[in-house]
Formats: C-alpha cells, sequence, structure tokens
C-alpha cells in the first residue's frame, strides 16, 4: 500500500507479515556477515564486513566512519555493493595501481644499461657502483622522466634487481699467505 504525506514524501506503509520478513531477511544477513568475518583472514576484508554489520546494525555512514577508520564515501562504496550483489560485492578486485612512468622499452634500456656498464661508463662521472639515486639521475637524463629514489627502488625491484654493497677482493693476494695469516689473527684474538 502507497501513501503520500502532506510533505510530498513517499512512504510506504507494510503490512504485518512483510515486516516480519524484512527483520527475518535482515537477521539472516546480519549471521551471514558474522560468519564470514569469522572466516576471513584478511583485515580489509574484515573491515568491510564489519562496515555492513554496522550498517545491518542500523548505524548510518557518518556514525560508520569513526568507528573503522574509513570516510563516508567509502562506507557507501561499500554498502551499495553490498546491496547490489550481497558478499560477492565486497569482495576486493585487484588493485591496478599507479600507471608506469616508463615504457617496457624504456625499462629493457634501464635493466640492459645497469646490467652491462658502470656509471661512469654512461656519463655519470665519478661514480662505479649503481644505487637507486643514480640510476634517477640517468633516467632523467635520457628519458626526461623523474624519479625519487624510493619510486625507482620499486622499479629496480619489478626488473628482478636487487642492491647489494660491492665487496672488493685483492687480484694479486696469495690465498695461502691469506690462510696464514688468519690462523695467526685467531691466535692473535685469544686471551693469554
Amino acid at each position: 500500500m502507497l501513501t503520500i504525506d502532506t510533505n510530498k514524501k513517499v512512504v510506504w506503509i507494510m503490512n504485518n507479515t512483510d515486516n516480519n520478513q524484512i527483520v527475518e531477511d535482515k537477521h539472516s544477513k546480519i549471521e551471514e556477515i558474522k560468519e564470514a568475518m569469522k572466516k576471513t583472514d584478511s583485515k580489509r576484508m574484515y573491515q568491510r564486513y564489519h562496515v555492513i554489520f554496522l550498517h545491518l546494525k542500523g548505524l548510518m555512514n557518518k556514525d560508520i566512519a569513526p568507528i573503522v577508520g574509513l570516510c563516508e564515501h567509502t562506507i557507501g562504496k561499500y554498502v551499495n555493493a553490498f546491496k547490489k550483489e550481497g558478499l560477492e560485492g565486497l569482495k576486493m578486485g585487484k588493485s591496478t595501481g599507479t600507471p608506469k612512468f616508463l615504457t617496457d622499452e624504456q625499462e629493457q634500456k634501464l635493466f640492459e644499461v645497469i646490467t652491462t656498464y658502470t656509471p661512469d661508463q654512461v656519463g655519470i662521472p665519478n661514480r662505479k657502483n649503481w644505487d637507486s639515486n643514480i640510476a634517477c639521475q640517468w633516467v632523467k637524463a635520457n628519458f626526461g622522466i623523474e624519479y625519487t629514489p624510493r619510486g625507482m627502488l620499486d622499479v629496480l625491484h619489478r626488473l628482478g634487481l636487487s642492491y647489494t654493497r660491492p665487496t672488493y677482493t685483492l687480484a694479486k693476494a696469495d690465498p695461502q699467505n691469506q690462510e696464514e695469516f688468519k690462523k695467526d689473527f685467531e691466535l692473535l684474538k685469544k686471551p693469554s
């Protein structure tokens, strides 16, 4: 049954059986959410379920936001997704993240340069070892793209590169003399 009040708002009047159906449906959804909250290992999914749980308990988005530490807009997105698709609507998709600044070809060139040459061989004077700051300089000089050192570390990691501090060995070192020195040194370290 439908009536219109004096303020021109639409008001639905339900009979008692419809009202009982709504209460039972709401109760089953709350139980479903509780079960999902128990089963999940993901903090982010738990947070989404918690938002819906609080919504089904009757809290407004503005009241839910400070409880779960999210903005009202995000709360609204979760609630709408749940209304449209149920629990499936809350599942997280793969985050696309920020688009890459370098093309695949530019990244390949960077990889080749870092693995083949030292910085001073490619125009960065007085440097023998690569680090993220030097890679940033080279990328800016060759491609005109600025990176922060942290952003460059992400690029280098994506390319399968990792940073290790270089170690030096003497080319003319005699292995036998080194072993003798190690033994003598160990004897010197022992207390008398």
